[in-house]
C-alpha cells in the first residue's frame, strides 16, 4: 500500500483499467442513484428507517463510494476501497447507518455499474467492491451497529 509518509511512491493509476475508472466517474451521479435504488428496492425496510435527509446523506456517500471504486479501477488494487470502507465504519455507526445497508448499496453499485464500464473490468471492480463488503461484515459484528436485536435478548436486558 502507497503512503507518502512512509516514503512509499504514490499509486499508478494507469496500473489497471484508467478508461474504465474515467466511465465510473462520469456515470456516478446515475450510478449513485441506481445503487442506492436497488438496495431500497431489495430491502422494503429499508426505507423506513432512514429520514429523507438521510437518504440524501447516503447519496452523497454513495458518490463517494462511486469516485473510490474508480481510483480502485485504475490503480487496479483492489484494497483501495477495502481500507476506505474500514475507516467510515465508525462514521456510520455515529450516524446509526445499518452496515448491513451499506452492504446492500455497495452491492446495488456492482449491479448499476455493469453497465457503465467494459466487461474485462469487472473482476477487478467485483474485487474491490467485495473488500469494501468483507470490511462492512468485520465491523458489523462490533457493539453499537444499528441492527435489529433479537427480542427475546432486548427483553432480557431491559430487566423485565
Amino acid at each position: 500500500m502507497s503512503h507518502p509518509s512512509l516514503g512509499l511512491p504514490p499509486r499508478d493509476l494507469n496500473a489497471g483499467f484508467p478508461a474504465a475508472a474515467d466511465a465510473l466517474r462520469a456515470a456516478r451521479s446515475r450510478l449513485a442513484a441506481r445503487a442506492l435504488e436497488v438496495a431500497l428496492e431489495a430491502d422494503k425496510g429499508f426505507r423506513g428507517r432512514y429520514s429523507d435527509l438521510a437518504l440524501r446523506e447516503l447519496l452523497a456517500d454513495t458518490e463517494a463510494l462511486v469516485d473510490r471504486a474508480a481510483v480502485a479501477l485504475a490503480s487496479g488494487d483492489a484494497e483501495v476501497l477495502g481500507s476506505w470502507a474500514d475507516g467510515l465504519s465508525p462514521r456510520y455507526r455515529k450516524r446509526n447507518v445499518s452496515l448491513d445497508d451499506m452492504i446492500s448499496i455497495v452491492n446495488g453499485l456492482r449491479a448499476a455499474a455493469a453497465s457503465a464500464i467494459l466487461p474485462d473490468a469487472t473482476p477487478t471492480l467485483g474485487a474491490a467492491l467485495d473488500a469494501a463488503v468483507a470490511a462492512f461484515r468485520w465491523h458489523r459484528r462490533l457493539a453499537g451497529d444499528a441492527r435489529k436485536r433479537h427480542p427475546f435478548i432486548a427483553f432480557i436486558y431491559k430487566g423485565a
